[in-house]
């Protein structure tokens, strides 16, 4: 597989990832790579409805098959919020630390048996004539008391990956290396079962 698509981000770390879990597989356009337009906000009530949204923009918009991706953390204790808020849980979109603090706040009280949580990958893929097909990734985990490691964005640093607990090491998603997060998140899970279908779209054009 040897074609380039566009992936509907303008989050240099987001498309970094893909860029990785991908490899010369595909070559991957970011939103700031293509001729800028307009871009609709997130008014969906799932993940699925918002990536299906921003591929379908985008693969009008560039005439290119076009990947978007929305995701967030699903909390158990906050009946799945964060989820399609999770950006903008604490007001401001994107702004990292203030939405971790409010999230850790309000998990203050909880027992770490109920700080269950998962973060939720929903990629979606669209060619220029409207068609669209979304695929779910999942990674469970729980919620840590505190932020720990460097690596990643978002909520990594509070989020204690269930692979981490059965290690014993307890490392959270920001301590984990870039290679063991693409084998492990939720989108890596959501690329790996798109990978067939982009082959058969790529394919097809």
């Amino acid at each position: 597989m040897s074609a380039t698509v566009v992936l509907a981000t303008r989050n240099a770390k987001k498309l970094g990832e893909l860029r990785r879990i991908l490899g010369d597989r595909v070559q991957v356009l970011g939103l700031a790579d293509v001729p800028a337009f307009e871009e609709l906000p997130e008014t969906g009530a799932t993940f699925e409805e918002n990536a299906a949204d921003k591929a379908r923009q985008a693969a009008r918009e560039t005439g290119r098959l076009a990947l978007a991706d929305d995701s967030g953390l699903a909390v158990d204790a906050l009946n799945g919020m964060p989820g399609v808020l999770s950006a903008r849980w604490s007001g401001r979109h994107g702004d990292d630390p203030a939405n971790t603090a409010l999230l850790l706040g309000q998990l203050s009280d909880v027992p770490d048996e109920r700080r269950g949580a998962a973060f939720v990958c929903a990629l979606a893929v669209a060619d220029p004539d409207g068609a669209v097909q979304v695929l779910r990734g999942e990674w469970r985990g729980r919620i840590g008391r505190a932020p720990a490691g460097t690596n990643g964005f978002g909520y990594d640093p509070v989020f204690i990956p269930v692979e981490s607990d059965e290690a014993g090491d307890g490392r959270s998603s920001a301590q984990l290396s870039p290679a063991e997060k693409d084998a492990l998140s939720h989108r890596g899970r959501a690329l790996r079962l798109m990978l067939p279908v982009l082959q058969e779209l790529l394919d097809r054009a």
